[in-house]
């Protein structure tokens, strides 16, 4: 009796082993695949036409094509999608490394016109889809779709690339055009998973305007509660390195310090269901504004480039699976034996996101321009078909909620289900390599010399690459006389520059209350013997 027993105990472990060795081999093939990445992807930095994201997403479809090819058509990824894996672990560092790198004097000088395209612009656009697709849906044999999936499927493909916006603009040959589309992309991605949140909560089959005014609500509080949060975290990771300064002892702790606050923040906004991704973007500004200047020098070199190389390779990682997943033979089977039904899906969801991007975009540009004097900060025709163009490619939030939305645990046994799944992974695929490809080539053809602005006269020092220092001493610094505000005293001077009365107010409460508190270029923490960097001016600067 016994030795059966032993044998079924062996068989079991035998069979572990087996698996644990199988996970070994794909996570081995992974890594390689993203060295090739980064290696194929440097190769062809020059490329006019080519970037990392649809490097990676080229490789990915290529290895799909083996593995499905070497599995007899049973598989074609390494890695089960996971919503947690792409939520939890790999957006996080994406999202703060934004924040924590943007230029903060571009990015809050248009942070209303910002707010406009990212929040108010996302609404249009997913009113826009949603309606869209109960008009046209009905027309085809889809499978059962609800009043919910439909305006899950608006506000899933509302939400823009931001992810891809990084590597097909560049923040120092078109600081506006950057500012404006990658802002709103980050807004606009929290907006797109807030609303998607709240289209999941809400009882959409009664629905009464009282359901209305509360789902607005609801939808205000995540955004304010969600920004609050970030900021309170920086704060505290600024008040606690500055107070207690563990670069006296250890630069690994406040390093070490900084990584888990600005994780933390992200970890606390899905405690309390609030959106990690406004959380921890505001919180990457925030910590870059004043927890950054209080470590020491050898701190803030390797913060910078530890933050830079984390977002790198989690966006590589994204890229290469949404490419190897492509080709799941699970979806497309169901729809084998109706490819035309698939494709006129992808292409009713394409067009109906180009035009709901077109309804928001330009009628907003116009408003925004309204309330700007200067013709060097208003939106040009021509920068408005990039802004539009450049904001048409979906990528990994879009996949990860069409999953939520249409299968479970990555798997799905409906039709209609599957018919979204590969209708997604389709417009992922064309909107990243097309718009992608062509965007570059477009802003050399509408804006062959980009206009200047105050922050390139001002940003001379900065350099161009992503992973290079974004934070030196000059990058964002504020000079006056290039706006010609110097001491705003009217209500007349906050209505005709409201942007640049704002900054001078908030300068000196910068300056008078907050950098004192939780330090800052110019105020940072003095210890006998300590790493500081002598050569910093200690005049305070909004950076």
């Amino acid at each position: 009796m016994v030795a059966p027993h032993l044998a079924a105990v062996f068989t079991k472990l035998q069979t572990l082993s087996t698996s644990d060795y199988a996970s070994v081999v794909s996570m081995n093939i992974f890594v390689a695949l993203l060295c090739a990445c980064i290696v194929i992807g440097h190769l062809l930095e020059e490329n006019r036409w080519m970037n990392e994201s649809i490097t990676a997403l080229i490789i990915g479809v290529f290895t799909g094509v083996i593995i499905l090819l070497t599995s007899g058509g049973k598989s074609s990824h390494l890695l089960v999608f996971s919503e947690d894996l792409f939520f939890i672990y790999l957006l996080p560092p994406i999202i703060f490394n934004a924040g924590f790198q943007v230029k903060k004097k571009q990015f809050f000088r248009n942070f209303i016109t910002i707010m406009l395209f990212g929040a108010v612009g996302t609404l249009i656009s997913c009113t826009i889809i949603s309606l869209g697709v109960i008009n046209f849906f009905k027309e085809m044999d889809i499978g059962s779709l609800d009043i919910g999936d439909f305006l899950a499927i608006g506000a899933i493909f509302a939400a823009t690339d931001s992810v891809c916006t990084l590597q097909v603009l560049n923040q120092d040959e078109t600081p506006l055009l950057y500012s404006l589309v990658f802002g709103e992309g980050v807004v606009n991605d929290a907006t797109s998973v807030v609303l998607f949140n709240a289209i999941q909560s809400f009882d959409l089959v009664n629905t009464s305007p009282r359901i209305l005014l509360e789902f607005i609500g609801s939808f205000l509080y995540l955004f304010l509660a969600s920004t609050m949060l970030g900021v309170i975290v920086g704060l505290v990771s600024a008040y606690i390195i500055k107070k207690l300064y563990f670069g006296r002892h250890s630069t690994d702790r406040e390093f070490a310090l900084m990584m888990l606050m600005a994780y933390l923040s992200y970890i606390m906004a899905e405690l309390f269901y609030l959106s990690g991704i406004l959380t921890v973007f505001f919180c990457g500004i925030v910590m870059s504004h004043y927890t950054w200047h209080n470590v020491t020098e050898s701190s803030r070199v390797t913060t910078k480039h530890a933050f830079a190389t984390l977002s790198f390779v989690a966006e590589t990682f994204l890229f290469l699976y949404v490419g190897m997943d492509a080709l799941d033979m699970e979806k497309w089977r169901f729809v084998s034996d109706s490819p035309g039904t698939s494709v006129a899906v992808s292409a009713v969801l394409m067009g109906l996101v180009m035009v709901g991007r077109a309804a928001f975009v330009f009628p907003l540009s116009f408003l925004s321009n309204l309330a700007k004097k200067s013709a060097s900060e208003k939106i040009s025709f021509r920068e408005q078909i990039i802004i539009w163009w450049a904001g048409l490619m979906r990528g990994a939030v879009s996949m990860a909620l069409a999953y939520n939305q249409f299968t479970r645990g990555g798997h799905t046994q409906l039709r209609g289900n599957a018919i979204m799944i590969t209708s997604t992974i389709t417009i992922v695929l064309f909107s990243t390599v097309v718009f992608g490809l062509m965007t570059k080539p477009l802003i050399r053809f509408l804006l062959p010399h980009p206009k200047p602005t105050a922050s390139m006269l001002s940003d001379q020092s900065t350099p161009k690459s992503m992973e290079a220092p974004f934070l030196g001493s000059g990058q964002d610094s504020f000079d006056d006389s290039l706006i010609g505000v110097h001491r705003p005293n009217s209500i007349r001077a906050l209505l005709t520059t409201p942007a640049h009365t704002v900054h001078y107010y908030w300068r000196k409460f910068d300056n008078a209350f907050m950098r004192p508190m939780f330090g800052g270029r110019g105020f940072v923490p003095f210890v006998p013997g300590s790493p500081t960097e002598r050569s910093e001016p200690n005049l305070p600067q909004w950076q």
